[in-house]
């Protein structure tokens, strides 16, 4: 995984499960690999991969099984999915509307684009 130095790492891992949630790749009660693992995978401290994990399980996303591991909740999808589109409606959308309006994009033209 490749990280952008722009957002907390811990941040971008949550990310890339989540979406691994909403492409349907994790389901509900899939077991997440255990800190240690994902660390060595990633080439990431550990402690990251517990504090993305435990950012994760405080928003219900995904629980603990005590001395088994971590696993994906039953509403995990639906979490993401809200969570996802709040972050995109109040940090990405507003600037893409701003560089539409900077460029003289019309809406008409955006919709077109975005029905191909």
């Amino acid at each position: 995984m490749e990280f952008n130095a722009h957002k907390p790492i811990y941040l971008q891992i949550c990310n890339q499960i989540y979406e691994q949630i909403l492409s349907g790749d994790l389901k509900a009660d899939d077991r997440l690999l255990s800190v240690r693992d994902l660390g060595i995978q990633l080439g990431v401290n550990p402690n990251t991969i517990m504090r993305s994990y435990e950012t994760m399980q405080t928003a219900g996303i995904i629980y603990n099984k005590r001395g088994i591991g971590y696993f994906v909740s039953d509403n995990a999808k639906e979490l993401v999915l809200n969570q996802m589109k709040e972050e995109f409606l109040k940090d990405e959308l507003p600037q893409v509307v701003k560089k539409m309006k900077l460029l003289g994009i019309s809406s008409e033209e955006f919709l077109k684009f975005a029905n191909q």
